[in-house]
Protein backbone atom coordinates (compact mmCIF):
# COMPACT_ATOMS: atom_id res chain seq x y z
CA UNK A 1 0.00 0.00 0.00
CA UNK A 2 1.39 3.36 -1.03
CA UNK A 3 -0.90 5.72 0.85
CA UNK A 4 -0.24 4.97 4.51
CA UNK A 5 0.56 8.59 5.34
CA UNK A 6 -2.78 9.76 3.95
CA UNK A 7 -4.83 7.32 6.02
CA UNK A 8 -6.94 9.17 8.54
CA UNK A 9 -7.05 7.26 11.79
CA UNK A 10 -10.61 7.47 13.12
CA UNK A 11 -11.41 8.04 16.77
CA UNK A 12 -13.71 5.72 18.69
CA UNK A 13 -15.14 5.43 22.19
CA UNK A 14 -13.27 2.96 24.37
CA UNK A 15 -15.88 1.61 26.75
CA UNK A 16 -18.94 3.57 27.83
CA UNK A 17 -17.37 5.90 30.41
CA UNK A 18 -16.37 8.68 28.01
CA UNK A 19 -12.80 7.83 26.96
CA UNK A 20 -12.17 8.40 23.26
CA UNK A 21 -9.05 7.01 21.60
CA UNK A 22 -7.50 6.52 18.18
CA UNK A 23 -8.74 3.36 16.42
CA UNK A 24 -5.18 2.04 16.52
CA UNK A 25 -2.96 2.47 19.57
CA UNK A 26 0.77 2.07 20.09
CA UNK A 27 2.35 -0.38 22.54
CA UNK A 28 5.55 1.20 23.85
CA UNK A 29 7.13 -1.81 25.59
CA UNK A 30 9.32 -2.78 22.63
CA UNK A 31 11.04 0.60 22.64
CA UNK A 32 12.73 -0.45 25.90
CA UNK A 33 13.86 -3.80 24.58
CA UNK A 34 11.02 -6.21 25.22
CA UNK A 35 11.95 -8.34 22.19
CA UNK A 36 14.99 -6.51 20.82
CA UNK A 37 17.77 -4.15 21.83
CA UNK A 38 16.37 -1.09 23.67
CA UNK A 39 16.31 2.23 21.83
CA UNK A 40 17.87 5.36 23.25
CA UNK A 41 15.36 7.75 24.79
CA UNK A 42 15.92 10.11 21.88
CA UNK A 43 15.25 7.40 19.29
CA UNK A 44 12.24 6.04 21.21
CA UNK A 45 10.76 9.52 21.59
CA UNK A 46 11.20 10.02 17.87
CA UNK A 47 9.12 6.88 17.10
CA UNK A 48 6.39 8.02 19.51
CA UNK A 49 6.30 11.49 17.94
CA UNK A 50 6.13 9.97 14.45
CA UNK A 51 3.19 7.79 15.56
CA UNK A 52 1.44 10.88 16.94
CA UNK A 53 2.06 12.83 13.75
CA UNK A 54 0.41 10.02 11.80
CA UNK A 55 -2.69 10.12 13.98
CA UNK A 56 -1.97 7.55 16.71
CA UNK A 57 -2.76 9.28 20.01
CA UNK A 58 -3.23 6.29 22.35
CA UNK A 59 0.04 5.15 23.95
CA UNK A 60 0.45 2.16 26.27
CA UNK A 61 3.26 1.71 28.80
CA UNK A 62 3.78 0.16 32.25
CA UNK A 63 5.98 0.48 35.30
CA UNK A 64 7.23 -3.03 34.43
CA UNK A 65 8.70 -2.23 31.01
CA UNK A 66 12.43 -1.77 30.68
CA UNK A 67 15.12 -1.78 33.35
CA UNK A 68 14.64 0.77 36.12
CA UNK A 69 11.29 1.96 34.76
CA UNK A 70 12.97 2.91 31.49
CA UNK A 71 9.81 2.86 29.38
CA UNK A 72 7.75 5.26 31.49
CA UNK A 73 10.70 7.64 31.67
CA UNK A 74 11.11 7.50 27.86
CA UNK A 75 7.39 8.01 27.26
CA UNK A 76 7.47 10.95 29.67
CA UNK A 77 10.24 12.57 27.63
CA UNK A 78 8.25 12.09 24.42
CA UNK A 79 5.11 13.57 26.01
CA UNK A 80 6.94 16.78 26.82
CA UNK A 81 7.19 17.32 23.06
CA UNK A 82 3.49 16.62 22.38
CA UNK A 83 0.23 18.38 23.28
CA UNK A 84 -0.77 16.50 26.46
CA UNK A 85 -4.50 17.09 26.02
CA UNK A 86 -4.46 15.30 22.66
CA UNK A 87 -2.76 12.15 24.01
CA UNK A 88 -4.52 9.23 25.68
CA UNK A 89 -1.94 7.77 28.02
CA UNK A 90 -2.27 4.30 29.54
CA UNK A 91 0.06 2.79 32.09
CA UNK A 92 -0.11 -0.10 34.54
CA UNK A 93 0.85 -1.25 38.02
CA UNK A 94 0.84 -4.57 39.80
CA UNK A 95 3.77 -6.65 38.56
CA UNK A 96 6.89 -6.14 40.63
CA UNK A 97 10.17 -7.47 39.29
CA UNK A 98 11.99 -9.56 41.92
CA UNK A 99 14.73 -11.10 39.74
CA UNK A 100 15.89 -11.34 36.14
CA UNK A 101 12.73 -13.15 35.06
CA UNK A 102 10.97 -13.41 38.41
CA UNK A 103 7.93 -11.39 39.40
CA UNK A 104 5.51 -10.74 42.23
CA UNK A 105 1.94 -9.60 41.59
CA UNK A 106 0.65 -7.02 44.09
CA UNK A 107 -2.73 -5.33 44.36
CA UNK A 108 -2.98 -4.12 47.95
CA UNK A 109 -4.25 -0.52 48.35
CA UNK A 110 -0.96 0.96 49.64
CA UNK A 111 0.91 -0.49 46.67
CA UNK A 112 -1.71 0.80 44.20
CA UNK A 113 -1.27 4.37 45.45
CA UNK A 114 2.51 4.15 45.70
CA UNK A 115 2.75 2.91 42.09
CA UNK A 116 0.37 5.53 40.72
CA UNK A 117 2.21 8.42 42.33
CA UNK A 118 5.58 7.07 41.15
CA UNK A 119 4.26 6.67 37.58
CA UNK A 120 2.88 10.22 37.54
CA UNK A 121 6.32 11.49 38.54
CA UNK A 122 8.24 9.40 35.99
CA UNK A 123 5.84 10.29 33.21
CA UNK A 124 5.90 13.97 34.19
CA UNK A 125 2.11 14.30 34.03
CA UNK A 126 -0.68 15.46 36.35
CA UNK A 127 -3.01 12.61 35.44
CA UNK A 128 -3.07 9.22 33.70
CA UNK A 129 -5.91 8.72 31.24
CA UNK A 130 -6.25 4.95 31.70
CA UNK A 131 -4.66 3.13 34.64
CA UNK A 132 -4.64 -0.68 34.57
CA UNK A 133 -3.97 -3.36 37.11
CA UNK A 134 -1.37 -5.23 35.04
CA UNK A 135 -2.22 -8.64 36.52
CA UNK A 136 -4.73 -9.54 39.20
CA UNK A 137 -3.34 -10.23 42.68
CA UNK A 138 -4.87 -13.61 43.56
CA UNK A 139 -4.45 -12.94 47.29
CA UNK A 140 -6.23 -9.55 47.56
CA UNK A 141 -10.01 -9.08 47.15
CA UNK A 142 -10.54 -7.11 43.94
CA UNK A 143 -12.83 -4.78 45.91
CA UNK A 144 -9.82 -3.57 47.96
CA UNK A 145 -7.79 -2.81 44.84
CA UNK A 146 -10.72 -1.11 43.11
CA UNK A 147 -11.63 1.03 46.13
CA UNK A 148 -8.14 2.56 46.06
CA UNK A 149 -8.32 3.06 42.29
CA UNK A 150 -11.68 4.78 42.74
CA UNK A 151 -10.06 7.16 45.26
CA UNK A 152 -7.38 7.99 42.68
CA UNK A 153 -10.13 8.80 40.15
CA UNK A 154 -11.86 11.03 42.72
CA UNK A 155 -8.53 12.83 43.31
CA UNK A 156 -8.05 13.43 39.57
CA UNK A 157 -4.84 11.39 39.40
CA UNK A 158 -6.37 8.91 36.98
CA UNK A 159 -9.35 9.37 34.68
CA UNK A 160 -10.37 5.81 33.86
CA UNK A 161 -9.73 2.36 35.33
CA UNK A 162 -8.66 -0.75 33.44
CA UNK A 163 -7.77 -4.37 34.22
CA UNK A 164 -5.50 -6.77 32.38
CA UNK A 165 -6.23 -10.51 32.26
CA UNK A 166 -9.03 -10.56 34.89
CA UNK A 167 -11.44 -13.47 35.23
CA UNK A 168 -15.17 -13.14 34.52
CA UNK A 169 -15.95 -13.09 38.25
CA UNK A 170 -13.23 -10.48 38.90
CA UNK A 171 -14.60 -8.24 36.13
CA UNK A 172 -18.13 -8.30 37.53
CA UNK A 173 -16.99 -7.64 41.10
CA UNK A 174 -14.59 -4.87 40.06
CA UNK A 175 -17.20 -3.20 37.86
CA UNK A 176 -19.62 -3.11 40.81
CA UNK A 177 -17.15 -0.97 42.81
CA UNK A 178 -16.38 1.47 39.98
CA UNK A 179 -17.07 1.15 36.23
CA UNK A 180 -14.22 -0.48 34.32
CA UNK A 181 -13.46 1.36 31.08
CA UNK A 182 -11.24 -1.20 29.35
CA UNK A 183 -9.65 -4.61 29.62
CA UNK A 184 -6.21 -5.17 28.16
CA UNK A 185 -6.22 -8.73 26.87
CA UNK A 186 -4.10 -10.73 24.48
CA UNK A 187 -6.13 -11.01 21.29
CA UNK A 188 -4.98 -11.94 17.83
CA UNK A 189 -5.44 -14.62 15.20
CA UNK A 190 -3.47 -17.04 17.37
CA UNK A 191 -4.93 -15.96 20.75
CA UNK A 192 -8.71 -16.12 20.56
CA UNK A 193 -9.62 -17.60 23.95
CA UNK A 194 -11.47 -14.43 25.06
CA UNK A 195 -14.11 -14.71 22.33
CA UNK A 196 -16.68 -16.90 24.13
CA UNK A 197 -16.73 -15.40 27.63
CA UNK A 198 -14.76 -12.16 27.96
CA UNK A 199 -15.90 -10.29 24.84
CA UNK A 200 -19.65 -10.93 25.39
CA UNK A 201 -19.30 -9.84 29.04
CA UNK A 202 -17.49 -6.65 28.03
CA UNK A 203 -20.24 -5.83 25.55
CA UNK A 204 -22.87 -6.47 28.22
CA UNK A 205 -21.14 -4.10 30.67
CA UNK A 206 -19.93 -1.46 28.18
CA UNK A 207 -16.22 -2.23 28.61
CA UNK A 208 -13.77 -1.74 25.74
CA UNK A 209 -11.02 -4.20 24.84
CA UNK A 210 -7.42 -3.21 24.18
CA UNK A 211 -5.71 -6.04 22.30
CA UNK A 212 -2.09 -6.53 23.33
CA UNK A 213 0.34 -8.57 21.20
CA UNK A 214 -2.01 -8.22 18.20
CA UNK A 215 0.80 -9.39 15.92
CA UNK A 216 1.58 -12.48 18.00
CA UNK A 217 4.69 -10.98 19.68
CA UNK A 218 6.13 -10.45 16.20
CA UNK A 219 5.16 -13.86 14.82
CA UNK A 220 2.94 -12.33 12.12
CA UNK A 221 5.79 -10.05 11.08
CA UNK A 222 7.47 -13.17 9.69
CA UNK A 223 11.03 -12.44 10.74
CA UNK A 224 11.06 -15.00 13.56
CA UNK A 225 9.56 -17.53 11.17
CA UNK A 226 12.26 -17.03 8.54
CA UNK A 227 15.24 -16.58 10.85
CA UNK A 228 16.22 -18.11 14.16
CA UNK A 229 15.59 -16.10 17.32
CA UNK A 230 18.55 -14.20 18.81
CA UNK A 231 19.79 -16.18 21.83
CA UNK A 232 19.24 -13.16 24.13
CA UNK A 233 15.61 -12.66 23.07
CA UNK A 234 13.04 -13.13 25.83
CA UNK A 235 10.96 -15.00 23.25
CA UNK A 236 13.27 -18.01 23.61
CA UNK A 237 11.39 -18.51 26.91
CA UNK A 238 7.95 -18.30 25.27
CA UNK A 239 6.23 -21.67 24.62
CA UNK A 240 5.14 -20.77 21.08
CA UNK A 241 8.67 -19.85 20.06
CA UNK A 242 10.37 -23.03 21.19
CA UNK A 243 12.08 -24.73 18.26
CA UNK A 244 9.51 -27.53 18.19
CA UNK A 245 6.45 -25.26 18.34
CA UNK A 246 7.87 -22.73 15.92
CA UNK A 247 8.22 -25.53 13.36
CA UNK A 248 4.61 -26.49 14.04
CA UNK A 249 3.43 -22.90 13.64
CA UNK A 250 5.36 -22.04 10.47
CA UNK A 251 2.81 -23.69 8.08
CA UNK A 252 0.05 -21.57 9.65
CA UNK A 253 2.08 -18.45 8.95
CA UNK A 254 2.59 -19.57 5.34
CA UNK A 255 -1.16 -19.95 4.80
CA UNK A 256 -1.73 -16.45 6.17
CA UNK A 257 1.07 -15.04 4.01
CA UNK A 258 -0.60 -16.54 0.92
CA UNK A 259 -3.90 -14.89 1.85
CA UNK A 260 -2.13 -11.57 2.39
CA UNK A 261 -0.73 -11.81 -1.11
CA UNK A 262 -4.24 -12.42 -2.42
CA UNK A 263 -5.45 -9.25 -0.64
CA UNK A 264 -2.49 -7.20 -1.87
CA UNK A 265 -1.19 -6.44 1.60
CA UNK A 266 1.49 -7.60 4.03
CA UNK A 267 0.93 -10.46 6.47
CA UNK A 268 0.96 -8.15 9.55
CA UNK A 269 -1.59 -5.91 7.82
CA UNK A 270 -3.92 -8.83 7.23
CA UNK A 271 -3.58 -10.04 10.84
CA UNK A 272 -4.31 -6.52 12.13
CA UNK A 273 -7.18 -5.95 9.70
CA UNK A 274 -8.79 -9.20 10.86
CA UNK A 275 -8.61 -7.92 14.44
CA UNK A 276 -9.93 -4.45 13.55
CA UNK A 277 -12.93 -6.12 11.90
CA UNK A 278 -13.88 -7.92 15.14
CA UNK A 279 -15.57 -4.73 16.38
CA UNK A 280 -15.05 -1.01 16.97
CA UNK A 281 -14.75 -1.74 20.69
CA UNK A 282 -11.49 -3.63 20.10
CA UNK A 283 -8.38 -1.46 19.87
CA UNK A 284 -5.14 -3.18 18.85
CA UNK A 285 -1.90 -1.69 20.20
CA UNK A 286 0.92 -3.02 18.00
CA UNK A 287 4.36 -1.73 18.86
CA UNK A 288 7.44 -1.30 16.72
CA UNK A 289 10.85 0.35 16.75
CA UNK A 290 10.74 1.12 13.00
CA UNK A 291 8.82 3.87 11.21
CA UNK A 292 8.38 1.60 8.18
CA UNK A 293 6.48 -0.93 10.33
CA UNK A 294 4.46 1.89 11.87
CA UNK A 295 3.28 2.93 8.40
CA UNK A 296 2.56 -0.70 7.55
CA UNK A 297 0.41 -1.12 10.67
CA UNK A 298 -1.58 2.03 9.91
CA UNK A 299 -2.14 0.67 6.41
CA UNK A 300 -4.22 -2.14 7.94
CA UNK A 301 -6.97 0.42 8.61
CA UNK A 302 -7.54 0.77 4.86
CA UNK A 303 -8.19 -2.94 4.31
CA UNK A 304 -11.84 -3.85 3.86
CA UNK A 305 -12.71 -7.48 4.53
CA UNK A 306 -16.04 -9.21 3.92
CA UNK A 307 -17.57 -11.79 6.27
CA UNK A 308 -16.38 -14.41 3.81
CA UNK A 309 -12.83 -13.01 3.93
CA UNK A 310 -12.84 -13.04 7.73
CA UNK A 311 -13.99 -16.64 7.83
CA UNK A 312 -11.33 -17.63 5.31
CA UNK A 313 -8.64 -15.97 7.41
CA UNK A 314 -9.88 -17.57 10.67
CA UNK A 315 -10.11 -20.97 8.98
CA UNK A 316 -6.57 -20.63 7.63
CA UNK A 317 -5.33 -20.23 11.20
CA UNK A 318 -7.21 -22.87 13.24
CA UNK A 319 -6.54 -22.10 16.86
CA UNK A 320 -6.43 -25.78 17.86
CA UNK A 321 -3.44 -26.29 15.55
CA UNK A 322 -1.28 -23.61 17.18
CA UNK A 323 1.65 -25.15 19.06
CA UNK A 324 2.41 -23.93 22.59
CA UNK A 325 0.57 -21.99 25.31
CA UNK A 326 -0.07 -18.30 24.62
CA UNK A 327 1.52 -17.01 27.82
CA UNK A 328 5.01 -17.04 29.30
CA UNK A 329 5.17 -19.82 31.89
CA UNK A 330 5.94 -17.35 34.69
CA UNK A 331 2.62 -15.55 34.08
CA UNK A 332 0.47 -18.55 33.23
CA UNK A 333 -1.19 -18.78 36.65
CA UNK A 334 -2.33 -15.16 36.25
CA UNK A 335 -4.03 -15.73 32.88
CA UNK A 336 -7.67 -14.63 32.87
CA UNK A 337 -9.15 -18.10 33.33
CA UNK A 338 -7.48 -18.34 36.76
CA UNK A 339 -7.54 -14.68 37.85
CA UNK A 340 -10.05 -14.92 40.69
CA UNK A 341 -9.55 -13.10 43.98
CA UNK A 342 -10.69 -13.94 47.54
CA UNK A 343 -14.20 -12.84 48.51
CA UNK A 344 -14.34 -9.66 50.53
Amino acid sequence: MEEEQQIQIPRVKLGSQGLEVARLGFGCAGLSGMYNAPLSHEAGSSVIKEAFNRGITFFDTSDLYGDNYDNEIMVGKALKQLPREKVQLATKFGIKRTGEFEFEVKGNPEYVRQCCEASLKRLGVDYIDLYYQHRVDLSVPIEDTMTELKKLVDEGKIKYIGLSEPSVDTIRRAHAVHPITALEMEYSLWARDIENEIIPLCRELGIGIVAYSPLGRGFFGGKVVMESLPSDSVLTMHPRFSRENLEKNKPLYSKLANLAEKHGCTTPQLALAWLLHQGNDIIPIPGTTKVKNLADNIGALALKLTKGDLKEISDAFPIEEVGGNREFEVFSKYAWKFANTPLK
